[in-house]
């Protein structure tokens, strides 16, 4: 088990921009499995973006697909999520989460992963 800390998330204009980070202290994130994750009031957590242990494997919600993307920086331990046009249906609080367990799926949109953040609050109203 380890911690993991989302931040970036904010108050945004319909078709504004964020980008979400996700960090894990004491802990690399190479290697691991990782997800983003989202979930809005009354509805169901939904995985949104997914980013495999050798990196080289990404996956996304077609409801976000073309529109938000998943990256890493080695270095700084840090996954991404840019978000571009953002519509008020993305409204949510967003996780990342992460698993360095083989038998998690690579690059997964279900919440299989053991490790989670606290999430940040995205809104994004007029």
């Amino acid at each position: 088990q380890f911690q993991l800390v989302e931040s970036g998330g904010g108050l945004v204009q319909p078709g504004g921009s964020l980008r979400l980070s996700c960090e894990a202290p004491g802990f690399t994130l190479d290697g691991a499995n990782i997800g983003w994750f989202r979930q809005a009031p009354g509805k169901d957590r939904e995985g949104v973006a997914c980013i495999g242990s050798g990196y080289d494997l990404t996956g996304y919600a077609d409801s976000v697909k073309g529109r938000f993307t998943i990256s890493t920086d080695k270095a700084k331990n840090t996954v991404y999520l840019q978000m571009n046009s953002l519509k008020p249906e993305d409204t949510a609080n967003y996780y990342c989460a992460a698993d360095r367990d083989p038998r998690v799926p690579i690059c997964t949109l279900l919440p299989l992963y053991a490790n989670w953040g606290q999430g940040t609050q995205v809104t994004v109203s007029s």
